[in-house]
């Protein structure tokens, strides 16, 4: 898809690349409302200048057409690539996500299991990059 962000994303931005995520194109309009809708106290300015930081990130695509409708350019997973890999960053490494994951109370048993199954799966890939196959 579309360059990865290069500078940290705000809170009410991720919240704007989540809607476009959820609904696909919107206006300008369109997007307030919805945020209104929701349950958010936020002014149709900021929501515009939230947009525009992220249509200058290269995130989000403005069309040409008046009114303007706003569409993600990058897909939830690259999104979180990015906030994951700066998060470890600034942890010094996974295990330290890791272990504070396992002892949250928060986690389900189910969480834990899925945990489980993707760290098997990469330590398999693993072995089988470092035999050869």
């Amino acid at each position: 898809m579309a360059k990865k962000a290069q500078r940290p994303l705000a809170a009410g931005e991720l919240e704007i690349l989540s809607l476009l995520w959820e609904r696909g194109g919107l206006t300008l309009s369109a997007a307030h409302q919805a945020m209104v809708e929701g349950g958010r106290d936020v002014g149709y300015t900021t929501v515009q200048t939230r947009l525009e930081r992220l249509v200058e990130k290269g995130l989000v695509a403005k069309s040409r057409q008046r009114p303007a409708e706003y569409s993600a350019r990058v897909a939830p997973d690259e999104v979180r690539g990015t906030m994951v890999n700066s998060l470890l960053h600034r942890l010094s490494g996974v295990v330290p996500l890791v272990a504070h994951l396992v002892q949250d109370p928060s986690v389900s048993a189910d969480d834990l299991r899925e945990m489980r199954r993707l760290i098997d799966a990469a330590e398999q890939q693993l072995r089988q990059q470092e035999s050869g196959q």
